[in-house]
């Protein structure tokens, strides 16, 4: 778990956000130590919001910042069929150009990187498709956080 400051707008318990990294308006921020913190591209959820937290002004966020307790968490995503089984480790199969297919967004996950390994934590059976136009044989699974680089 990791403390940090997040935007007001997701300082809620169970929201759920992938860290894009530092923003050109934070370079002269007092709170960024507490705010940049976290691994770029990785998914977390808010697990706490700190009581009576005071709300710091920030120039990315309008609505200012809150402090959060968040952890890194799995997340669904299709994965080529072959070796994908629980426990081993896998990568993404690469972009798709076919924004219309309904699994489009389990195979690229957002935050998800196409060049970074991940264990999957469980299989979950077929994708929402009835066939793939790159002709991928995939499998929908659970994947863990990946392993802090």
């Amino acid at each position: 778990m990791s403390l940090t400051l997040v935007g007001t707008r997701l300082a809620e318990t169970d929201t759920s956000f992938v860290y894009r990294g530092e923003a050109p308006a934070c370079a002269d921020c007092p709170y960024r130590k507490q705010c940049l913190n976290l691994e770029k591209g990785v998914r977390y959820t808010v697990t706490d919001v700190r009581d009576g937290g005071q709300e710091l002004e920030c120039a990315v966020h309008d609505g200012g910042v809150l402090a959060v307790e968040v952890e890194r968490v799995p997340f669904e995503a299709n994965v080529p069929a072959k070796g994908a089984f629980s426990g081993s480790k896998i990568t993404l199969a690469g972009p798709c150009p076919h924004t219309e297919c309904p699994s489009h967004a389990l195979c690229e996950p957002m935050g998800a990187d196409f060049d970074r390994e991940y264990r999957i934590e469980k299989t979950l059976g077929d994708p929402p498709h009835d066939y793939c136009a790159l002709d991928r044989e995939l499998e929908r699974v659970e994947l863990g956080p990946p392993e802090r680089r």
